[in-house]
């Protein structure tokens, strides 16, 4: 038998991923589909088949993910981490969309992220950020 070690039994640190579903692969695919007639209609129309590969690169690349350091943005072009002592707060929109904001005022918009989600952030964040929907106060 293989001896255990304390690292085996070490509990890990709650993380949470947000993104796009993969589903959304499936319109991806049904839009190229639909642009390979136009495509092939002319010389040169095939640069069409740019707008499906560049959506299928935006939906498996743009996520959030939250641990005990902090949120990574992760965007198609970049990527952003903001440690959770930078963060000032949260600011919610219309569509229940959440946009971190900085210490120094500066919005982050958070992809995937949605009001429904604000406990998980609470419960990642080890109680650094309180949970104003009181669903973790609930449970304890």
């Amino acid at each position: 038998m293989a001896e255990e070690t304390p690292q085996d039994n070490a509990p890990t640190a709650p993380k949470a991923i947000f993104r796009v579903p993969g589903t959304a692969l499936l319109a991806v695919l049904f839009l190229a589909v639909c642009v390979t007639p136009v495509a092939f209609a002319l010389p040169g129309l095939q640069a069409l088949y740019l707008i499906p590969l560049g959506i299928g690169a935006w939906v498996i690349r743009t996520r959030t993910t939250a641990d005990a350091d902090g949120i990574t943005v992760r965007t198609l072009l970049g990527r952003r981490v903001l440690p959770w002592e930078s963060l000032k707060g949260f600011t919610l929109t219309e569509k229940s969309k959440v946009i971190a904001v900085l210490g120094d005022d500066t919005k982050v918009a958070l992809p995937a992220v949605r009001t429904r989600h604000l406990p998980v952030l609470s419960l990642v964040s080890g109680g650094r950020l309180d949970d104003p929907s009181g669903q973790l106060a609930d449970e304890e």
